[in-house]
């Protein structure tokens, strides 16, 4: 049996849970972001908020507490990408050697332009008075799967990526299960990029669908994105045929195509004339990754010199207001390119 905490009550956190209580063999925590919350969800015996109809075993724990990370052997984190800093810096006199970070959060953070797997390894090395540095293997757990269908129990394939193999097959034995599938890679900066900025394009897919075009469209974007993706992984050290994989390709199909990727609808409905903050504040405070993403994204891409047309433009629609559909003619009237 193992210890296992999942730290983030949203909808994917949740969602884990359910699916590692269901696999069996483990001690599930879930921890919530404030006592309060943790109660709610334990009054209610299932997370109204985030994922409502799905009753919650007695087997799983439910908690507030940041000493719950105490005991664990296996911390998974499905914090917003926004809120990680703030959540690593309360649990982090809590860890301790021997225990294994799994990042589930798809993502890059802002300013800083860190994968999370980054930014939890440059918390874990900040000082903590009376308390040694510790050193912990760190991946990423990535790949096409919606909440609320990994929820249900339906079939589900994701990659789970750590430079130590060991480590990587171990998740995978932990975490596999009738309904949910792990595949392993060596690959954490791949499978994490791929994670986190096929969400920016799920954003323009959004918009497409928003302003009326059709499958070309579909299409195109999704080609186009896979490859401006391809190419910021691969300059930052990911491998090119792990953006082929579920990480990559897998997951950029689900999101710009799926009507439950919330990326996908801040997209469309900014596509139907919509503005960003009343879109975000209809989400109820869900989180849609891709909106943060852009940005930082950017600021990656400039670091290393790589161009990333769509992205681009979704950010100046995001960020600077401009029409979807000049936009689109804008990226329809770039200089004629060879496609590799």
């Amino acid at each position: 049996m193992s210890r296992i905490v999942i730290l983030g009550s949203g909808a994917w956190g949740t969602a884990l849970a359910l699916s590692l209580h269901r696999r069996g063999g483990h001690q599930i925590t879930l921890w919530a972001h404030s006592p309060e919350f943790a109660q709610d969800i334990i009054g209610a015996g299932e997370n109204t908020l985030f994922l409502p109809g799905f009753p919650i075993p007695g087997a799983i724990a439910i908690t507030g507490s940041e000493a719950a990370v105490a005991d664990a052997e296996i911390v998974v984190s499905v914090v917003p990408s926004e809120f990680l800093r703030p959540t690593l810096a309360r649990i982090r006199p809590h860890l301790r050697s021997g225990q294994i970070i799994v990042s589930a959060t798809k993502g890059v953070e802002d300013h800083t332009f860190l994968r999370m797997t980054q930014v939890i390894a440059a918390s874990l090395a900040e000082a903590v008075p009376g308390q040694p540095r510790i050193t912990l293997p760190i991946g990423a757990l990535s790949g096409p799967s919606f909440a609320l269908e990994v929820a249900q129990g339906q079939p589900t394939a994701v990659t789970v990526a750590f430079e130590d193999s060991e480590v990587a097959a171990r998740i995978q034995y932990e975490f596999s299960s009738e309904s949910l599938r792990l595949y392993t890679s060596a690959d954490v900066i791949g499978v994490e990029l791929g994670g986190a900025l096929k969400n920016v394009i799920a954003i323009a897919a959004g918009i497409a669908a928003g302003v009326g075009l059709g499958y070309n469209s579909a299409a195109a974007l999704m080609t186009r994105g896979i490859a401006e993706i391809t190419r910021l992984a691969v300059a930052c050290g990911g491998r090119r045929e792990t953006l082929a994989g579920l990480s990559g390709a897998g997951d950029l199909v689900l999101t710009c195509t799926g009507s439950l990727s919330r990326n996908r609808t801040v997209g469309q409905e900014l596509g139907q004339g919509r503005k960003l903050p009343g879109i975000l504040a209809g989400l109820g405070g869900k989180v849609a990754e891709g909106v943060l993403t852009t940005r930082a994204a950017l600021g990656l891409a400039r670091q290393h010199n790589i161009e990333m047309p769509i992205t681009e433009q979704m950010e100046l629609i995001l960020n600077q207001g401009k029409d979807p559909r000049e936009a689109i003619k804008s990226l329809m009237l770039r200089p004629g390119k060879e496609e590799h």
